[in-house]
This record gives C-alpha cells, sequence and structure tokens, in this order.
C-alpha cells in the first residue's frame, strides 16, 4: 500500500516503450557479457590461483580496507549488492574455513560485526598481486586513458542515477 509520500513506480504504456535501437542494443549486450566473462574469468583465476573465491575476495578486500579490519554485515552486503541472507550465508562459510570472526555489534545488540583473522589477511595478501594483474591485463590494458577517463565519467553517472533510484525505492 502506498503512502502519501510513496510514489507508485511509473508504468508506461505498450505504445509509448523506449524500445533500444540497433546501437543500444549491441552496447547494452556487449557490456552485459563483458561483467559476466569478466567476472567468470577473474573468478576461475581467483580459484585456481589463490583458493578463494571472487565472493571471498570481495569480503576480504572490505575488511582489509577497514582500520581496525573489522565491518558491519549489513555494509559489507550493500558494498557487495548482496541481500542480508547471503551475506550472511557467506560469512559463515568463511568463519567455518576460519577466515573471518563474528562478533555482535556493542551498539546494537542485533548487529553483526565481521572481522578479518589472521588466516584471512593472509589469504587477501596472496590474492591481491594476481588480482591487480589480472584486472590490469583483462580491463584496462585494452583502454587508452581518454578512454578510463570517459568510462569513469559515465559509469559515475549511471551510478549516481541508479543510486538515487535505490534510494528513492527505500
Amino acid at each position: 500500500m502506498w503512502t502519501c509520500q510513496q510514489r507508485a513506480p511509473t508504468v508506461i504504456p505498450m505504445s509509448k516503450t523506449r524500445w533500444l535501437d540497433d546501437r543500444q542494443q549491441h552496447l547494452w549486450r556487449s557490456y552485459i557479457r563483458m561483467n559476466q566473462d569478466l567476472y567468470a574469468l577473474l573468478g576461475s583465476l581467483h580459484q585456481s590461483e589463490s583458493g578463494i573465491s571472487l565472493s571471498d575476495y570481495g569480503v576480504l578486500v572490505a575488511l582489509s580496507e577497514a582500520p581496525d579490519g573489522v565491518v558491519r554485515a549489513r555494509d559489507i552486503g550493500v558494498d557487495l549488492g548482496w541481500d542480508r541472507s547471503r551475506t550472511s550465508h557467506h560469512v559463515a562459510r568463511m568463519e567455518q574455513r576460519g577466515m573471518v570472526k563474528r562478533e555482535q555489534c556493542d551498539e546494537d545488540a542485533r548487529g553483526l560485526m565481521v572481522r578479518i583473522t589472521p588466516k584471512g589477511r593472509r589469504a587477501i595478501e596472496a590474492a591481491a598481486p594476481a588480482h591487480a594483474e589480472a584486472v590490469q591485463r583483462l580491463f584496462f590494458d585494452v583502454l587508452s586513458d581518454k578512454e578510463i577517463d570517459t568510462l569513469t565519467a559515465v559509469f559515475d553517472r549511471v551510478l549516481a542515477t541508479l543510486h538515487q533510484g535505490l534510494s528513492a525505492a527505500r
């Protein structure tokens, strides 16, 4: 049920649908495929070279970049685009392997904090050089400096629009 402060999603009648033209369709499908292929290849490289998944790597990056190695589980999920259930299950599996430790939040009894362990820190330190090299080789090496600047501006603009939409939906 919508309240006065909430706006119902806009429904566009079929006659007003703004279909993608051939150029847009090509770009959109290439973008989707590039993301899928890049993540698949990075995931495969991570697993074979460091023994951790790309999902593990994402969690460990968030924790290793925190000054004290501790991050609220909810914030990890938001950073990775995961829902609460996926975050909880993945962190639990990482805890079973000794890479992280879950702790109660002092400020909020319902909150859950995740702390990187020495084993997790060793894993991220071992995986990071190969990850950085793979990202350089598979993504940045094929772009000019001007293309990097252009893509950065485009992605930042699209992300700002997406975040506005997400904020309005909450």
